[in-house]
């Protein structure tokens, strides 16, 4: 059974907003008291965060949708929608996100490191908000937006100081163990290691990590053996250290070819040209394994490498190696920036930009794109025809109408809001700002002006009170 999985494709979706509520006020003698329609909730983001709990994305594996909660409509009396709760994704330490071209969204790296992988939709207003001085009573509200939708892959990237690279078998399970706390899986066949292990290792004042990359095989970085799957995890590594086996029972393999191969597969991988490199003779606790090694280290000191030779079952010239990495290590953390606080940038949008595209596609169709339009083509109710004349107001004033008529658009013409998947389209008339000008005053409701039948009486009485006081003016009962 998979037990650790470090590379998955996510399906997220964020919450849709709540729709805004139509609605007027009703109170005995108040049957119209305007209107009292709430705004729609908010639906809730996806969020990704960093945890250091989380070693493994095996859980995304067998769950690859995720959707966070819509937001609440609103209701009358002014009752705004409950905004949708967020969903929260914890991922391990190292995660990359990827969009599905290879696209780098964000490195996640460091405890509490956010990243909103799915934002959610904006609630619709209530009829209350959108009451005005000229439209004191809209007989419709906005609808909420759909969350954002899309597939996001996810990679673990180790975040180790020290990786152990070499061929299976090589003793890295067993160099790892001596080292650090870790007890990773080990016995004498190829292939032990089917998952990164890390492990901490305090040397000194200097404390780092180091990880045990499964074994490479020849074309590693083309996909065979397991090297393709775990070659990433050593990509944020300060220093390699090349485990070579001195006591292989392979007649047609040795160590200086075993380290040819594995450089080859690290050049091809590409990006490691500059990390620094240390060798480790393991094994020598066996004769042949001295031997051998004695043999080879000429040939490995004049290539420039620096020579450990150790053992990891006799537990010997370990503690120079760890305080040689330790040192590496702490002059690499020394080197780099300082890493300063994430700042946010807020970059508004000209306050003269229209924010939109007219472009002729040909055949008597012409299509507007822009945030502007197409958010409120989706917020608008086309059962209602209030609604639809309160979009070609908005649509008016952005100055759609204008633009379409330089464009060369002529009345009878097709018009569509929105990319072409997902795209509203009409006949387009400038006259009728597409035919709202037949809905009398928008935003207007006709019930505020229809007669009222108790007020009418009231009115009636007072006047047959008026008439009787006209007829006794000037009556002298005494006379």
């Amino acid at each position: 059974m998979t037990t650790f999985v470090d590379r998955v494709e996510l399906h997220v979706a964020a919450g849709n907003g709540g729709h805004g509520c139509a609605s007027v006020f009703r109170e005995k003698f108040k049957p119209l008291g305007g209107p009292d329609g709430g705004n729609g909730g908010r639906g809730g983001d996806v969020i990704l965060v960093v945890d250091q709990d989380v070693t493994t994305l095996l859980d995304y594996h067998h769950h690859p949708h995720r959707k966070a909660t819509n937001g609440q409509p609103g209701a009358g009396d002014h009752r705004a929608g409950k905004n949708g709760q967020d969903l929260v994704l914890p991922v391990p330490d190292g995660t990359v996100v990827l969009d599905r071209k290879g696209n780098v969204l964000a490195d996640l790296v460091g405890q509490g490191t956010t990243f909103v992988a799915g934002q959610g939709g904006r609630g619709g207003l209530g009829n209350a908000a959108l009451a005005s001085a000229r439209r004191k009573a809209p007989g419709f509200a906005l609808l909420g937006e759909p969350g954002e939708e899309r597939d996001i892959v996810l990679e673990l990237k180790t975040v180790a100081d020290v990786a152990l690279v070499g061929y299976p078998s090589a003793g890295k399970s067993s160099l790892i163990s001596v080292l650090s706390a870790a007890r990773p899986k080990i016995a004498d066949y190829p292939f032990t290691t089917l998952v990164p292990n890390l492990g901490v290792v305090t040397a000194g004042s200097t404390v780092y990590t180091i990880a045990d990359v499964p074994g490479l095989i020849p074309g590693a970085s083309q996909g065979k053996g397991l090297g393709l799957e775990f070659l990433r995890h050593v990509e944020r590594c300060e220093v390699l250290v090349h485990v070579l086996d001195t006591a292989t029972l392979e007649s047609d393999r040795d160590p200086l070819s075993d380290l040819d191969i594995i450089e080859e597969e690290l050049r091809q991988y590409g990006g490691l040209e500059n990390r620094p490199r240390v060798v480790v003779l393991n094994k020598i606790d066996i004769p042949d394994g001295q031997d051998l090694a004695d043999m080879i280290r000429p040939d490995l000191e004049s290539r420039g490498y620096r020579i450990f030779e150790v053992s990891a079952v006799a537990r010997t010239g370990l503690k120079e190696l760890s305080y040689a990495l330790a040192d590496i290590v702490a002059k690499a953390r020394a080197a780099k920036p300082v890493q300063e606080a994430t700042r946010v940038v807020i970059r508004p949008q000209a306050v003269n930009d229209a924010g939109f595209t007219v472009t002729p596609e040909g055949e008597g169709l012409f299509r507007v794109r822009g945030e502007k339009p197409e958010r409120w083509v989706r917020q608008t109710d086309f059962n209602n025809d209030e609604a639809v004349g309160y979009l070609a107001d908005r649509l008016n004033r952005l100055g759609v109408e204008d633009q379409l008529l330089k464009a060369g658009a002529r009345a009878g013409d097709g018009v569509a809001i929105g990319p072409e998947d997902n795209a509203v389209v009409f006949d387009w008339e400038p006259t009728m700002m597409a035919g709202a000008e037949m809905l009398g005053r928008r935003g207007e409701d006709h019930r505020m002006e229809a007669p009222r039948p108790a007020a009418q009486r009231r009115r009636d009485r007072q006047a047959e009170r008026d008439e009787a006081d006209s007829e006794y003016e000037g009556f002298d009962p005494l006379g």
